[in-house]
């Protein structure tokens, strides 16, 4: 493992980050592990840290614009614009009613390439509901980038339909160095592991 991911985990690790107990996770998926990256905005020095990572994965790639996905993900994605000066926009949960009313904030042109930024993936649901937002109004999806993957079949939902997932740490990289660590036990480790591996064999692409 790399001395980034290291840094980043033990980081994500002493922030309180890294949850155990009973999670309901957006998709509906009851996980004894919860990922609480919201915390992130209020430690700077970690949320550059990410930011540089991030950049550092996209060097290769082609994008005019980044988007964060609401809401945990604007931090990452603004500090993201900032490293890389690549202008960013990001699509509204909701339509105001008043003001300019409009779904996608920012300044952009049709038949642009946008580079979406997120936290983190599970089953990839609603990055696949943004990127049709997106591509609605004309913009161009391809690649997206996120801290973490959860390893519950995002990816390869996301690569079902054509798009392209980068991410910076898997959560079995956290378990297995929080269990290197002595942070969980052998048990907890297995458990977790075991759950992660059997919540992936049943996610299908759609």
């Amino acid at each position: 493992m790399s001395k980034s991911k290291t840094t980043i985990i033990d980081s994500l690790v002493s922030i309180g980050a890294v949850k155990f107990g009973e999670f309901t996770l957006k998709s509906g998926i009851k996980s004894p592990i919860y990922l609480d990256l919201r915390l992130i905005i209020s430690y700077p020095e970690l949320l550059s840290q990410i930011a540089a990572v991030l950049v550092d994965i996209c060097k290769e790639l082609s994008f005019d614009r980044v988007a964060g996905i609401p809401y945990t993900a604007l931090p990452i994605a603004t500090a993201f614009s900032l490293i890389s000066k690549k202008p960013m926009i990001y699509c509204r949960k909701e339509i105001k009613d008043y003001g300019t009313a409009k779904r996608i904030e920012g300044v952009w042109q049709s038949g642009e390439k946008v580079l979406i930024i997120d936290d983190l993936i599970t089953d990839g649901g609603s990055k696949l509901e943004t990127f049709e937002l997106f591509e609605q109004s004309g913009l161009d999806i391809t690649d997206t980038v996120v801290l973490i993957d959860r390893e519950q079949g995002g990816r390869e939902r996301l690569q079902a339909v054509g798009y392209r997932l980068f991410s910076i740490i898997s959560i079995f990289e956290i378990l297995e160095r929080m269990r290197e660590t002595n942070q969980i036990d052998i048990t907890e480790y297995d458990d977790i592991l075991s759950f992660l591996k059997s919540t992936r064999s049943t996610q299908k692409p759609k």
